[in-house]
């Protein structure tokens, strides 16, 4: 945004802290921070705010934009559909209108008495990696004559510590007629998980390189979607990349593994309304993968916490590597689910947030004689 022409007050690479100890020992900067965006909105009140997901500091940004008489266009919702829903009342009060990537979110809002609009979402709109099979082998040192399974434990380094030893111990049982892809995401460093991999000591003794102390059916590569596309199947860590894997098409299993007080806490947040049909589990757990969500029901295997072991992630990954009647369902399940994210035919997501900012923009013209617009 900078580099079209956008004056930036705060970096938000600067502020990016995860984690209680590390957002502590930053938060008077993190506050500075947010106290420079609320002078810089009083100082030059913009014409439009767009907010983008980011509930924690956009729900205070917008209350000085309506107090200013700042319309708020907000695109991709909190989940308030999942837990905090007594924060629908600063949607209503703050947000003009609603933007949403997700079906079942807009019937959620309109029936709150919130302006929601389904745009589709972003991800199910991009074409598949152009990439061939052979030249991905190529460009990633990958064997091409054998089955590749990707790993994807997450993007912050709290994530990877938890689920990536889990996955491993899961290759390991899966054995030597696999090759694992670990798509690195742009917020964690290479370095880093060479290191965690190399202190593992059964992966650095069992697939031993006579020249390098790493796996040598393990490879790092940078980019998730090629990833998910080339792999026969996938075992994916809860969030953002459960949707990547979902528009890509092949099997995967989710995982992921937080404390059991954590766990716990969770498991009694989350109610979901009429309007996301979510049934329990034997063990009374609801679902929380996207896919599952999207679908109003369990298209893939949730293995969370307790069960997110090795010997059942290798058990519920085999029938997705063969060509079972497992795969084939999941595959077509995907393909339907997929269809229920893309926009109105001949629109895009964004075009369409475009032109919701345009209408705002022309409703509040007789207001304000500003002619920028914030983007949060």
């Amino acid at each position: 945004m900078e580099a079209a022409g956008q004056q930036r007050v705060v970096r938000a690479e600067d502020v990016a802290h995860m984690g209680l100890t590390e957002v502590l020992r930053h938060a008077f900067y993190i506050h500075s921070q947010y106290r420079a965006l609320v002078r810089a909105i009083k100082r030059n009140p913009p014409a439009l705010a767009i907010f983008i997901d980011f509930p924690d500091v956009n729900f205070r940004l917008a209350m000085h934009c309506k107090r200013l008489g700042v319309p708020v266009l907000w695109f991709v919702s909190p989940q308030l559909w999942a837990w905090k829903r007594r924060r629908l009342r600063w949607v209503k009060k703050y947000v003009s209108k609603m933007l949403v990537i997700f079906p079942f979110e807009a019937p959620f809002y309109r029936a709150r008495g919130v302006d929601a609009e389904f745009v589709g979402h972003p991800l199910a709109t991009l074409p598949l990696p152009a990439e061939s099979r052979g030249e991905y082998a190529r460009a990633n040192g990958l064997n091409d004559s054998k089955a590749w399974i990707a790993l994807l434990p997450g993007s912050r380094w709290n994530e990877v510590v938890h689920n990536l030893p889990i996955m491993l111990d899961a290759a390991s049982e899966l054995g030597l007629d696999y090759e694992f892809v670990i798509p690195v995401a742009s917020t964690l460093k290479k370095e880093s998980i060479l290191e965690l991999i190399a202190s593992e000591e059964q992966y650095r003794d069992r697939y031993r390189n006579s020249d390098k102390n790493f796996p040598r059916i393990l490879h790092l590569v940078d980019d998730a979607r090629e990833a998910l596309h080339h792999a026969r199947a996938s075992i994916v860590a809860s969030g953002t990349a459960t949707v990547q894997a979902l528009t890509i098409g092949n099997p995967f299993v989710v995982v992921y593994r937080v404390s059991g007080l954590t766990y716990s806490i969770l498991k009694r947040l989350i109610r979901y309304p009429a309007e996301i049909p979510a049934q329990p589990d034997a063990d009374g757990n609801l679902p929380i993968a996207m896919p599952n969500l999207i679908a109003g029901r369990r298209i893939v295997p949730e293995l969370l916490n307790d069960r997110f072991t090795a010997a059942n992630l290798a058990a519920a990954l085999r029938p997705l590597l063969e060509d079972t009647p497992a795969r084939a369902q999941m595959i077509a399940d995907l393909a339907e689910t997929r269809a229920r994210l893309l926009p109105a035919p001949n629109s895009n997501p964004i075009y369409q947030v475009c032109d919701a900012a345009e209408s705002l923009l022309q409703s509040a013209q007789p207001k304000l004689s500003q002619k920028h617009v914030g983007i949060v």
